[in-house]
């Protein structure tokens, strides 16, 4: 037998040798106190206080089938059940494909006090029936172990996943495991014929033993047809191994790849820049766990028989846990949201506000650490994150509070500047400043490596931007005006600051009730209220602030009405009236404009449905003009990295192409092809040049030339042919 199903012929006779203890059940709970005493490994919580009274078949399996457990101490495991029961093959020394468990749902039934009469005389009837169908799989023995099948995979903790693990385990000729990989690559994959998949019944996380079976015999059907590569579940149940592995490492490589272009080449996003975010939290129903955890310095949320959130990788598998673990009939699609966003998007830094209710705010604190499961802390709420609480006692909410545990508030700046607004003269707290960010570096010569712009020019626009405080970035799309705003603002700051920087982007909707002030529906659902917009709340923050430098950013600036927008902000942008102020339009408060507030815009001189920007807003800000980037050492840099004739031969295609777009009395330089649709390619291949031809670059000529079609078709065949 190949060396991938070792472990099949020892699972096998290790399964017949514990049924004989199904009526001895004292003498097994005493071997599998000897296997941890022997191998001096530490015991897993198998009851209430581990006085182990019973025990059933397959949690014996689990104990050396669980997620996250070093190989030696697996084999050391197996190694002392071979001596303790005497099982004659060989200790498996493989356990590639193996369907394992989740470390801290690692037992098929609830401890004393929890758990049914029957339930584990029914978990080793379920395994005495299956090794009895295994053997003979007529229809009466099919259905006894139906019976103890349905009857097993609908108690609490127990699934679909969990249940054919353990009868996959004892005979993987007879039973296939339905778990995670199992099911997607059946399902989700597109490995097996899509005619064999439409007739499967559907996948949830309790099946029938009705629909367990039909499954299995319609795969087993496939597997010994001659249109299957793979003969039986053992060779299923390892490809989807081998395959789904494969699969996880493209994708994490694809996601790494794909963030590291957005943050080059959007401008939107920093890869180590981290924006501060705020969060509404309740410590336990109604905070009956504040006083405790404000006492640990911690935050926790529950859940606690998924184990640690760590191990899932998508919502999707934190949702499917907790429908198996908890209530198969409930979605559980907020519960997955907020136990992800808790592991994966919360991060030291971050604002913790405490609510009380609905209607009571109870503390504020500031996150240290990444997350961390320990049950040992609170076995109610093992999942945690330590937080440095600076402000404790009772506040009144805004309003009516959300139910849910954890919610991100980020986006609602009104609502955050309420809550702070709570803490601002609070003297009954301790002394505590938050903790100082500390930003990247960011250095005239980070913005020159970055975007491919000379060091002239690049004096040029810091000079202007600093003496005229208004400038507009305008060129051609793709020769990255976005990217290069921000990166401006980072190199004049000298650190990637992201407080300190705000993008909006202006559309034929946008008013200025966005931008500075407007009603609002009120908070509490009555009437209306004053609310403030970005600009006017970006200002305040640069006012509080005025030995450092902030900067406005505004992409697509000529798509709005700008005279509506701004309104009497026309005159407080220019840079000598910078501190005077004006009453606002709606609010009987008097506005200014801080003279640290740089505005940064950016236009699209090749979009022809714009018409042209207001006069009095034009002479108010200077015009900055990015050109294509091919003749920048940056970009030649760039392009001798990658070292590819292709990918030489489509650039100077591309020069030759903005030769002719240039003296097109039509289009003009304003239109030229950028630089930024080449921008962060790590490797060539011909997909990636064709894709960036076939679908960036020809649909931009034929816009060009709508009304000369041979012109857009020369080109077009120009381009492609400089790839071949």
């Amino acid at each position: 037998m190949d060396n991938q199903f070792q472990w099949v012929d020892f699972y096998k006779e290790f399964a017949s040798k514990l049924l004989s203890y199904k009526d001895n059940r004292t003498a097994l709970s005493e071997k599998v106190k000897a296997i941890y005493m022997n191998t001096n490994i530490n015991m897993p919580t198998l009851e209430r206080g581990n006085n182990i009274v019973d025990i059933d078949p397959f949690t014996v399996f689990g104990l050396f089938n669980k997620s996250s457990m070093k190989e030696e101490n697996r084999i050391r495991i197996i190694s002392e059940i071979k001596n303790l029961f005497s099982v004659n093959e060989a200790v498996p020394t493989s356990f590639d494909s193996i369907p394992v468990l989740n470390n801290q749902n690692a037992i098929f039934y609830y401890f004393i006090g929890e758990r049914g009469a029957d339930d584990i005389n029914e978990l080793w009837s379920l395994f005495e029936s299956a090794l009895i169908y295994a053997s003979n799989p007529n229809e009466e023995n099919k259905r006894i172990i139906s019976l103890y099948f349905d009857k097993a995979i609908n108690k609490k903790g127990n699934g679909s996943s969990k249940i054919t693990m353990g009868l996959y385990w004892i005979d993987p000729d007879s039973f296939l495991n339905l778990d995670s990989r199992n099911e997607w690559y059946i399902y989700k994959s597109g490995q097996l014929s899509e005619d064999v998949v439409a007739t499967l019944p559907k996948m949830e996380a309790k099946i029938s033993a009705e629909v367990y079976f039909c499954i299995v015999e319609k795969l087993r059907l496939f597997l010994h047809s001659e249109g299957s590569t793979l003969k039986n579940f053992k060779e299923l149940s390892f490809e989807a191994w081998k395959y789904s592995n494969k699969v996880n490492d493209e994708i994490k490589a694809a996601n790494k790849e794909r963030n590291e272009r957005a943050s080059k080449g959007a401008g939107l996003a920093d890869e180590d820049v981290d924006t501060q975010r705020y969060w509404l939290y309740s410590p336990g129903d109604g905070a009956t766990k504040w006083e405790e955890f404000y006492a640990l310095g911690v935050m926790g949320i529950g859940w606690k028989r998924i184990g640690d959130l760590t191990q899932y990788s998508t919502k999707e598998e934190m949702k499917n846990a907790l429908k198996e673990n908890y209530d198969s009939s409930t979605s559980f699609k907020n519960a997955a949201h907020l136990t992800w966003q808790f592991v994966n998007e919360m991060k030291s830094g971050d604002i913790v506000f405490v609510k009380k209710g609905l209607y009571q705010i109870a503390g504020k604190g500031i996150v240290t650490s990444d997350y961390y499961y320990d049950p040992d802390i609170d076995g109610e709420y093992p999942n945690l994150r330590k937080v440095k609480w600076t402000n404790k006692g009772e506040w009144p909410h805004p309003g009516q509070a959300v139910l849910k545990t954890l919610t991100d508030i980020t986006p609602y700046t009104d609502y955050v500047a309420q809550l702070n607004a709570l803490f601002n003269d609070d003297e009954s707290v301790t002394e505590t400043e938050e903790a100082e960010q500390r930003f990247p570096l960011y250095t005239k010569q980070d913005f020159l490596d970055q975007v491919y712009m000379d060091e002239n020019s690049y004096n040029t626009l810091v000079d202007l931007v600093r003496i005229k405080k208004n400038v507009i970035l305008q060129g051609a799309p793709g020769v990255g005006k976005t990217y290069c705003a921000k990166r401006l603002a980072y190199s004049m700051m000298g650190v990637k600051d992201q407080d300190r920087v705000m993008m909006v982007q202006f559309h034929q909707s946008y008013t200025y009730e966005d931008f500075i002030e407007g009603f609002r529906p009120s908070s509490g659902g009555v009437g209306f209220e004053i609310k403030k917009g970005s600009f006017y709340n970006f200002c305040k923050k640069a006012s509080d602030d005025q030995d450092n430098e902030y900067f406005f950013i505004i992409d697509e600036i000529n798509r709005g009405n700008l005279s509506k927008i701004f309104g009497e902000l026309f005159m407080l942008i220019e840079n000598d009236k910078r501190g005077n102020a004006l009453q606002l339009l709606y609010s009987d408060e008097k506005f200014y404009v801080p003279s640290n507030v740089m505005i940064i815009g950016m236009m699209n001189t090749a979009d022809r449905s714009l018409a042209m920007l207001d006069y009095a807003l034009r002479r108010r800000f200077a015009f900055f003009s990015i050109t294509p980037g091919f003749r920048s050492e940056g970009f030649r840099k760039y392009r001798d990295s990658l070292n590819d004739s292709r990918f030489n031969n489509l650039i100077s295609r591309i020069e030759e192409l903005n030769d002719v777009i240039i003296s097109d009395v039509s289009l003009g330089e304003g239109f030229c092809i950028g630089h930024s649709y080449f921008c962060n390619i790590e490797s060539i291949t011909d997909r990636t040049l064709s894709n960036i031809v076939e679908y960036e670059i020809i649909p931009l000529l034929n816009e060009y030339w709508y009304d000369d079609i041979a012109k857009a078709r020369e080109w077009s065949d120009k381009l492609r042919g400089s790839i071949k």
